[in-house]
């Protein structure tokens, strides 16, 4: 049976409920390492979604079809 992909939501209520876990101290040392590794893994998985979602918004369509980074011109302009 192929694992479903969890939604960023799902995998930010996971990464609350490790820490929440964590901050307890009620967790023996080998369970806490495991449930740190685990929580790395889905920051770094929920700052890729983040980021992918935030260059998509900042990206728009001209007339002609070009794509064109509103980020990118922005910080252009600021030079």
């Amino acid at each position: 049976m192929a694992e479903t992909k969890k939604t960023f939501e799902e995998n930010l209520a996971d990464l609350e409920a490790i820490v929440t876990n964590l901050e307890s101290g009620n967790v023996p040392l080998e369970e806490a390492m495991e449930k740190f590794k685990k929580g790395v893994t889905l920051s770094k998985e929920l700052e890729k979604t983040l980021s992918d979602a935030e260059e998509t918004v900042t990206k728009i369509m001209t007339k002609d079809g070009e794509e064109i980074n509103i980020k990118k011109d922005q910080d252009e302009s600021q030079d």
